[in-house]
């Protein structure tokens, strides 16, 4: 009997943080976006080691409407995943050799998402170098440079950062909180019409550089 309460009450705490990353994706994009500045990005490797980084600039995607979302055209065989469940990776390809990453959000069905921007690295600082080649500050201070940096590609495209065994999700930074939010027209969005390419959905914040949060 004790085994079998201690295995119901592992799988009800694996349930709870399932649960309580999928709420969190399944907000209005804006908040999500929101919040996700002074979070931290995760990859855990495939030797048990971490790369991580806090969220430091993102940008929102929201609808059909939106003529520069990718979701404007309809499902295609590239925008399936949009329509996903919140916090499904949304992965593609531009100017033919750099990754995107992007986090749905809202309830399946409709096309939403946040692109991660810009991150402040935070673990794993030998590997992302390993990867990239280049110093701390240049690691993931641009969209295409976190992907490389974290090892994403088009196999992570439909991953499920919600799932209890998840290798790739978003979680609390001890370094993140009261952070002043900053909202920007999004960027490279030039050919976008108006009102879309003047929207202040780009979010950004600052995190004071400091080599003691560099693990």
């Amino acid at each position: 009997m004790l085994l079998i309460n201690a295995i119901s009450n592992d799988y009800s705490n694996i349930q709870t943080c399932q649960n309580s990353r999928v709420v969190f994706f399944l907000r209005p994009t804006l908040t999500v976006a929101r919040e996700c500045l002074g979070k931290k990005l995760v990859r855990i490797e495939s030797d048990g080691r971490s790369t991580s980084g806090t969220i430091t600039e993102v940008e929102c995607y929201i609808g059909e409407t939106d003529l520069a979302c990718h979701a404007s055209v309809g499902i295609t065989e590239r925008t399936k995943m949009l329509y996903g469940e919140p916090g499904t990776l949304y992965i593609y390809l531009i100017y033919g050799m750099h990754w995107m990453l992007n986090l749905v959000t809202e309830s399946k069905g409709f096309p939403a998402a946040i692109l991660i921007r810009s991150l402040f690295p935070r673990t794993g600082i030998n590997i992302m170098q390993g990867r990239r080649n280049k110093a701390v500050s240049d690691l993931t201070n641009g969209p295409a440079k976190i992907a490389q940096a974290f090892g994403i590609n088009n196999t992570w495209n439909g991953y499920n950062t919600c799932a209890p065994d998840s290798k790739l999700f978003v979680e609390h930074d001890q370094f993140g909180g009261n952070m002043e939010t900053v909202y920007k027209p999004r960027k490279g969005i030039h050919n976008s019409p108006e009102p879309w390419c003047s929207m202040p959905w780009n979010l950004s914040t600052h995190i004071k550089s400091s080599k003691e949060v560099y693990i």
